[in-house]
């Protein structure tokens, strides 16, 4: 049975696709395009502006971006159905699997800030309140700390639902209906 045939993609499958820098590139440009469709050209020269930090890139990195998209990694992320190649057209459309592999990449946000290292804090901040609370810090001892825990775990479960909504496209329960 062929990889794009199957209900889902094998957790192996999924590493190998993100364990290339060009693979990520193509699918983040696809992501953040309009519609999540665009051509192999100006793919090519969006991965080789990322791959260089330069706008436009050089002439050389856009001639090997664009060659291996074509010959190597369109072809692979196509064969697993995260996207669809027309090899003819020179066209790349982005199909609803690659929310399969998103769950596995790390995004940082606009502000520069990951999910762990979001959570990380979250909990600190945390710990700091509740632990202030406990030590009669002023204005942190107007609320019990069993009151500040409450709230810190309501702010973990807000987080996570938009983190699994945002990565998931979906609420986290919405899968057992």
């Amino acid at each position: 049975m062929a990889v794009a045939q199957q209900e889902t993609l094998k957790e192996g499958d999924i590493h190998d696709v993100l364990s290339n820098t060009r693979r990520r590139f193509t699918i983040d440009c696809l992501q953040e395009t309009d519609g999540g469709a665009m051509s192999v050209r100006d793919l090519s020269e969006l991965v080789a502006a990322r791959e260089t930090g330069e706008t436009p890139p050089p002439r050389k990195k856009r001639q090997s971006a664009y060659v291996s998209l074509h010959q190597t990694h369109l072809p692979k992320l196509d064969r697993l159905g995260i996207i669809k190649y027309d090899s003819d057209a020179k066209m790349v459309y982005l199909q609803d699997r690659v929310r399969e592999v998103e769950v596995y990449m790390e995004v940082v946000p606009r502000y520069g800030l990951s999910w762990g290292e979001y959570y990380i804090a979250f909990a600190f901040l945390g710990m700091l309140v509740v632990t202030a609370s406990e030590l009669s810090v002023w204005t942190f001892d107007a609320i019990s700390p069993a009151q500040w825990a409450i709230a810190v775990l309501l702010g973990f479960v807000i987080s996570a639902t938009y983190h699994v909504y945002t990565q998931q496209g979906g609420l986290p329960f919405s899968r057992f209906d």
